[in-house]
């Protein structure tokens, strides 16, 4: 099962004065993806970082990067976040007017389509689209900050969304962030959920030892 579970750090616990540096080196520790928050101060109580800072950072790495848009409205960032090199592009049901046509304008550009649910947004939300989509990112915390502590309450929802992708026999990745550590790693990944986004675990834990803490996130 280790093997299917990727890893995809958040650079909102690196060091923001050296990010290229930190996106290397989490390249060389082993990580999957690059998880890259966006955040409008609008959709979410919280201001990081632009497609000209993501433009930048894109030479530093071949990996995937995995990049959550809270921001809205969603669709007026869509080309600039394609083509500053975004490869996954989420966003929230509740920034858009018209979801399909915000599925349509992901695809447009040749990039893979995530759907992100808050704690409280219910699947029913996306469920007419999820033949549509590749990701879902189910948030284990309330969007906008992190460090916050996992709401284990979500761990319904990850079942529920895994058990309908497996009865229609879809292939969609279903992806966890908000408080995931060596405690809860388990618990998410028997969920159901495959792909861990983890921010201050990776850089914090055993001293920033980002391959070890990938390594632990991963098979523990």
């Amino acid at each position: 099962m280790t093997s299917s579970i990727k890893i995809s750090p958040s650079i909102l616990s690196a060091d923001f004065s050296k990010l290229g540096e930190e996106i290397v080196s989490l390249d060389k520790a082993g990580a999957d993806y690059i998880h890259v928050d966006v955040m409008d101060g609008h959709f979410v109580p919280n201001l990081t970082i632009g497609p000209e800072v993501v433009k930048k950072l894109r030479p530093f790495t071949k990996k995937t990067f995995d990049v959550h848009l809270m921001i809205s409205p969603v669709d007026n960032y869509i080309k600039s976040f394609s083509e500053a090199g975004s490869d996954i592009i989420t966003f929230h049901p509740e920034a858009t007017d018209n979801i399909a046509h915000t599925i349509g304008l992901i695809k447009k550009y040749n990039k893979k389509v995530g759907v992100s649910l808050k704690p409280k947004s219910r699947i029913n939300l996306i469920e007419k689209y999820i033949n549509e989509i590749d990701l879902i990112l189910i948030m284990s915390v309330e969007p906008g900050f992190g460090g916050q502590k996992f709401m284990p309450e979500v761990l319904d929802k990850v079942k529920s969304l895994r058990k309908i992708i497996s009865e229609r026999n879809l292939k969609i990745d279903i992806e966890i962030d908000g408080g995931i550590n060596f405690n809860n790693s388990k618990q998410v990944k028997d969920a159901g959920a495959n792909i861990l986004v983890s921010g201050s675990t990776i850089f914090n834990e055993n001293n920033g030892d980002l391959k070890k803490n990938i390594g632990l996130l991963r098979s523990s």
